[in-house]
């Protein structure tokens, strides 16, 4: 295990106050979720043993990000294999709030940090992807649902909606999250913005190096800080199956890279603080001078003196959409009875 730090002594100055911070760039245990919050829970350890404040893992950590998984699907086209593929997949994939939940809120309690987890959350058998938000004292403060599953993603993934955007006003600074291609959102981007996001958390799945382009790009536009999370996967670490499909060209090489990781962390003023790892599993660290943020703002603060409402605006739709929902005969009964009166 790795570790890349950028880290400095504190110094007095009372209005640039300083958070360490760090990303954990580490593989899931496929099709084991006990195992991966084992692990999970001596990273965090390690993290805090550092001094960090915060720790974020990448999108789809519990539960598996399925890299080259194809459940059987073709156009037209599914079969058995691919069924019982997305059983285990399923299975592996967590409630919230439930048991898995209970146990990250008090690892997080334990090691006195703010956690930022990617997971694969279920709501009957429709899953899920997830960033799950947790305090230093160990409380869940909510979820972020994956607005838009990327490509075949959206086989196996349902689709977030604008009442899980949140961003938590903390006391290490406004925390919250876009996951993976979320990232290329302009207008997911500005509501973050909108809600004052200083900790601008990216858990994805996009190890190449151009994404290194749209995390310095997002850090500027901004003015805040960019934690990029990715996993760093081998062939070795999925289960056998001869139906995935990776990007390498070797795909039985257990040694064969499948997911690079690139995680990195950059500051508002778009200086690279820690990162990017492309090597290896590690954590990556890096002291955040908070004080970058008013810095940044004097020249650019994109929904501040630099915005143009009267020529551009956003309005995001908070409101939970619901497949179905439920009237009650006695609220029916009321309306219908209003209804006689009039």
């Amino acid at each position: 295990m790795s570790t890349h730090k950028n880290t400095s002594q504190v110094n007095g100055d009372s209005s640039s106050s300083m958070v360490r911070a760090t990303i954990v760039q580490a593989s899931t245990v496929y099709n084991d979720t006990p195992k991966t919050i084992e692990k999970a829970e001596k990273l965090i350890a390690e993290a805090a043993s550092n001094g960090s404040k915060l720790v974020v893992f990448p999108e789809g950590f519990i539960g598996g990000y399925p890299r080259g998984f194809r459940f059987g699907i073709a156009v037209g086209v599914h079969n058995e294999e691919g069924r019982d593929e997305f059983r285990k997949y399923h299975a592996s994939a967590i409630h919230v709030p439930g048991p898995e939940v209970d146990k990250l809120a008090e690892l997080a309690r334990k090691n006195k940090v703010y956690l930022v987890m990617g997971a694969i959350e279920k709501e009957g058998y429709t899953l899920y992807c997830t960033a799950l938000f947790f305090s230093s004292e160990g409380r869940f403060l909510g979820k972020h649902r994956k607005v838009m599953p990327t490509s075949l993603e959206r086989c196996i993934w349902g689709y977030g909606d604008g009442s899980t955007i949140p961003v938590y006003d903390t006391p290490i600074g406004k925390l919250g999250a876009a996951i993976c291609w979320e990232n290329r959102m302009p207008l997911y981007r500005t509501a973050l913005y909108g809600k004052g996001i200083e900790l601008y958390c990216a858990p994805t799945a996009d190890g190449t190096k151009e994404w290194q382009s749209s995390m310095m790009h997002i850090a500027m536009e901004g003015g805040c800080f960019v934690l990029s999370a990715c996993q760093f996967c081998q062939r070795k670490d999925f289960p056998e199956h001869a139906d995935y499909l990776f990007t390498d060209g070797d795909d039985q090489n257990g040694e064969a890279i499948v997911s690079q990781g690139g995680s990195v962390i950059i500051s508002p003023l778009g200086k690279v603080l820690a990162g990017p790892n492309f090597e290896s599993e590690g954590l990556i660290t890096a002291d955040l001078d908070l004080g970058d943020i008013a810095r940044a703002k004097l020249y650019f603060d994109v929904v501040g003196h630099y915005s143009k409402p009267d020529v551009f605006n956003l309005t995001v739709n908070e409101h939970p959409k619901k497949p179905v929902t439920f009237v009650s005969k006695s609220v029916k009964d009321e309306d219908d009875s209003e209804s006689r009166e009039k």
